[in-house]
């Protein structure tokens, strides 16, 4: 779910790993992009592949991946529709195990303590990164010398993400962007838009990003802002409107932020209840 900025947060990655397959779904939108990445994973050596994220219930999707053979293994960076709504007919017609965060998935202990485990001819570690959602994850995964990120909708290949309230967390999701900008020079391979060269680059322009729009929002409670809406109206008149639900979801997260973080926000000034 992508938010109003529109273009790469970071270089392009010039390829991608050699164990590395897009297969991008057929649900381009406002939120999704170009649609929902895909991304296979298999080692030249290997017989079977691990599908991240399946995306819709679209069944030409379905049989595109169930075309490229075995699979071994399901997983999923979070719970949203269209990156998991194919996800449980995947399982049932490729009889693999469905695992991450969301409930209801397989989370066996190498999932959930981000201990390395290794299948199809790679080494996935999973790192937990709440921020867009309660459940998000993303997967370091390595094989012949190469390394990548599959970074989910906590970084986008293009334009911002949306940090939807409550369930959207803006505390936690700087705290994970932090933790991504470790990762020098290390692909992003995301959720939606373009594989990334560089995931700290991502991670620190998102940081950046995120820090410069908290400022527009104090600025705009200053000047008389009472509500979310009001300062959606306020800081993003630049942005379609067709836009605003989407904005005033994580203006919601930035006010509940400040509201919690900021020591000299006023909390008196907007209607805090609202959110």
């Amino acid at each position: 779910m992508t938010g109003h900025v529109t273009e790469p947060t970071a270089a392009l990655a010039d390829e991608l790993p050699r164990w590395v397959t897009l297969l991008r779904a057929p649900n381009p939108g406002p939120m999704t992009l170009d649609g929902t990445n895909t991304w296979l994973l298999r080692a030249p050596s290997a017989r079977e592949t691990v599908v991240i994220d399946p995306g819709p219930p679209d069944p030409s999707h379905l049989d595109a991946i169930m075309a490229r053979g075995p699979i071994a293994l399901i997983l999923v960076t979070h719970g949203h529709p269209d990156h998991v709504g194919a996800a449980e007919e995947l399982a049932a017609r490729s009889g693999a195990p469905l695992r991450g965060l969301v409930a209801g998935y397989e989370q066996p202990d190498d999932l959930r303590t981000g201990a390395p485990f290794a299948i199809a001819g790679v080494t996935i570690t999973t790192l937990r990164t709440p921020g867009h959602t309660e459940d998000s994850v993303c997967y370091l995964v390595e094989g012949d010398g190469q390394r990548a990120i599959f970074t989910g909708d906590t970084i986008l290949g293009r334009g911002t993400t949306v940090i939807a309230h409550p369930d959207g967390d803006l505390a936690a999701y700087l705290e994970s962007l932090t933790a991504l900008s470790a990762y020098d020079k290390v692909p992003a391979l995301p959720g939606h838009g373009p594989a990334l060269a560089d995931c700290a680059a991502a991670a620190r322009f998102y940081l950046a990003h995120r820090r410069a729009r908290l400022d527009q929002v104090r600025q705009a409670v200053r000047a008389g802002a009472r509500t979310a809406a009001e300062v959606v109206a306020t800081i993003y008149q630049d942005v379609d409107r067709s836009l605003w639900p989407a904005a005033e979801l994580s203006v919601r997260a930035q006010l509940a932020y400040l509201a919690r973080e900021d020591r000299e926000f006023d909390r008196g000034a907007v209607e805090l209840d609202s959110l």
